[in-house]
């Protein structure tokens, strides 16, 4: 499909991006792009890791585009004035959006599984990509994160794989509506729960999703799912969860701090499962990739040893490490149940928790907010802190009357530990003077990978304090 063609991407080192990108190369296209951290000067192992594949790579100012015949990848949300855009303008290319170009190579694959949800996608994308890899399917897989399984020296970045197999798996997304670009054989839905759009669009969006497929994966213990699946007429529906009667059951939960273990319930037989991530979010997941697995036919005794072996993804409760008794956490969590579901994890042991957290944007504190300061509020008690720096903005029109300051007056009134502190480096500054020896300090937010360069130099800085 792809074969011939020549694709741009202006954004290519983003975590939706990339492996895109890494997947159309594969299938025989020509690929190139450009970054706006390429032009700053970060992230530059990235970088020369894709020069190395071949990828040709330009500063972000229209240099790359020559031809008419290039396809330029681009966010909808892109203006025209933006000089990669007005190039592609002026020589005819045709655009596509990251969503369009997936969907066009997911739709194409004989066999397919989507993985849909607020929460939890990447995780789940990973755990169905490895029992697949693991029951010899060799599967294509499509994520937003570095899945730890697949790492290599020369695959560093490995949040794609591409397999001949003829079955794909991948995230897909609600945030812009491109979910219902996708026709997929099998659909996972992990929950309904604000994020970047109003709930009732969720509903939608989710309900469509769902409604289409020949197999639909869904989350029986999450109220708006089973509301949105009651309402559908589906067939072969399987659901997951803690909750009696749901098709593949969780039980007898052991959470440790890195890892757990439960009992599986499948059609009357149990199967002892362990896993080396933690949290009942992660057992719920776990369901989710086992029941979608044994959709496409992999026995379920097959999928428990693969989880057992599954080890986790970048940024996903990423532990960094500890230094003299402090452990630092890297994590993605960036929405309400994302938070909610880490910060229930730490707490779930003993030990002060240091929250930092980055928005991802203006416009996230208008839609959620209020819901983030309540989760903070709630979950972090005692001597546990919360720190938030100014959100992530890369330009715009975006109204920014509303920021950090929000969500930290919001927690402080509702009589928690909270600060904002604008320079992200100043608020690692103050995390390393306040931590103790016991102390967890999670580093939470999205849109921006250097926020782990930024976990491993508080790391760095923890070991040399005296």
């Amino acid at each position: 499909m792809s074969k011939d063609k020549s694709y741009y991407f202006c954004g290519i080192g983003g975590s939706g991006m990339l492996p895109l990108a890494m997947i159309v190369r594969e299938s025989g296209a020509e690929v190139s792009g450009s970054d706006r951290a390429l032009d700053q000067g970060r992230l530059a192992a990235k970088f020369e890791w894709l020069k190395e594949k071949g990828v040709g790579l330009f500063a972000q100012d229209g240099s790359g585009l020559t031809s008419g015949n290039q396809i330029l990848i681009a966010s909808a949300a892109i203006e025209d004035t933006v000089p990669d855009v007005a190039k592609a303008n002026s020589l005819g290319c045709a655009r596509m959006t990251r969503a369009e170009l997936l969907a066009e190579q997911f739709n194409a694959s004989p066999r397919s599984i989507a993985i849909g949800g607020t929460s939890g996608k990447s995780t789940v994308t990973g755990m169905i990509g490895w029992i697949l890899t693991e029951a010899g399917l060799d599967p294509t897989i499509m994520n937003g994160a570095v899945m730890k399984n697949f790492v290599a020296d020369d695959a560093p970045f490995a949040s794609s794989r591409v397999g001949d197999g003829g079955i794909m798996v991948s995230e897909v997304d609600e945030s812009d509506g491109s979910i219902a670009l996708f026709d997929p054989e099998i659909a996972v839905l992990n929950n309904v729960s604000l994020d970047h759009k109003s709930l009732e669009e969720l509903r939608q969006l989710f309900g469509d999703f769902a409604g289409k497929v020949k197999h639909c994966i869904w989350n029986k213990d999450d109220a708006e799912t089973a509301a949105l699946v009651d309402g559908l007429d589906l067939h072969d529906a399987i659901s997951f969860g803690f909750s009696d009667g749901a098709d593949f059951q969780a039980s007898d939960i052991e959470e440790a701090p890195v890892s757990s273990r439960f009992t599986l319930a499948v059609d009357g037989d149990t199967f002892p499962v362990t896993m080396q991530v933690p949290g009942r979010h992660n057992i719920a997941n776990a369901l989710a990739a086992i029941a979608a697995a044994s959709a496409v036919g992999v026995p379920v005794a097959t999928s428990v040893a693969a989880i057992a072996t599954f080890n986790g993804l970048a940024r996903r409760f990423d532990v960094v490490g500890t230094a003299n008794d402090i452990s630092v956490i890297d994590d993605f969590g960036h929405n309400p149940d994302k938070i909610a579901a880490t910060l229930k994890t730490m707490k779930a042991f003993p030990g002060r928790i240091i929250a930092f957290f980055q928005p991802h944007g203006f416009g996230p504190i208008h839609k959620m907010g209020a819901e983030l300061a309540e989760v903070f509020a709630e979950l972090l008690d005692g001597d546990d802190r919360v720190i938030l720096c100014d959100p992530v903005y890369f330009g715009g029109t975006v109204d920014r009357s509303i920021g950090s300051e929000s969500i930290t007056n919001a927690v402080t009134a509702a009589a928690g530990n909270a600060d904002h502190i604008a320079d992200r480096e100043d608020c690692g500054a103050q995390i390393v003077e306040i931590a103790q020896p016991g102390d967890r300090i999670v580093i939470m937010g999205a849109r921006d990978d250097t926020l782990s360069l930024f976990a491993s130099a508080i790391l760095a800085k923890l070991a040399a304090k005296q």
